[in-house]
């Protein structure tokens, strides 16, 4: 396990504070530093884990400052809001059209209206009127013998 420079340390505990998975943590600082950290090795900078459960005070801070501020500000993702999903979803699904993917698109085309809201659902409002609640008062059932081509009820 190679040691790890303060500023790779506080990169991996933000990265798991804001639930990224040791996995992509550890790609994360493959890309971000040219240095190769074991999924393991990332798990241990996390408090919430058995692993991380020796973790120093100030990294535990940082965590639970990171996550706190993560679950408050979800707002700045783009991806929260409902604007930005939309139009990508829009895209993806002009792309699928133009690939003649028409069965992605109706998947993509249905994941938009369910992200719209009650656009998927075939719901009707009634207009609410005292006639239309009156019970039926007569009912009439008429036998016909359908054998007979001239039956009449």
């Amino acid at each position: 396990m190679a040691a790890l420079s303060n500023e790779v340390k506080a990169f991996i505990v933000q990265a798991l504070a804001c639930f990224d998975t040791p996995a992509q943590v550890a790609a994360s600082v493959r890309e971000e530093f040219g240095l190769e950290v074991s999924r393991q090795q990332c798990e241990s900078h996390d408090p919430t884990k058995s692993a991380g459960r020796d973790l120093a005070k100030r990294w535990r801070t940082l965590f639970e400052d990171t996550r706190k501020r993560f679950r408050e500000e979800t707002a700045d993702i783009p991806i929260a809001n409902r604007a930005f999903r939309l139009r990508a979803l829009g895209r993806m699904a002009e792309k699928a059209e133009s690939m003649k993917n028409m069965a992605l698109t109706a998947q993509l085309l249905e994941q938009a209206a369910k992200e719209v809201g009650d656009v998927y659902v075939n719901r009707q409002t009634k207009n609410e009127s005292p006639h239309d609640n009156v019970p039926p008062t007569r009912v009439q059932v008429d036998v016909v013998d359908a054998r007979k081509p001239d039956a009449v009820p």
